[in-house]
């Protein structure tokens, strides 16, 4: 499956811009790691103010790069 394809039908409930919250139950995992990808770079985000806004599409390239390694 290409990008494209996974962005229309992988996790076509969740909105195209994502929060922290969204984004750890999207990947299973807790807040505190969720905060850490994204400190970390593995997830790339823009951080607007104090909040992290996370596109759907950079979860899917995570997913991806994950799923590859």
């Amino acid at each position: 499956m290409n990008r494209q394809e996974a962005y229309k039908t992988v996790f076509r409930e969740y909105p195209d811009i994502l929060d922290v919250e969204q984004m750890s139950k999207l990947l299973s995992v807790s807040k505190k790691t969720a905060y850490r990808l994204l400190r970390q770079g593995s997830v790339d985000c823009l951080k607007v103010g104090r909040e992290y806004k996370i596109p759907k599409v950079n979860i899917i390239r995570y997913l991806r790069i994950a799923d590859e390694a």
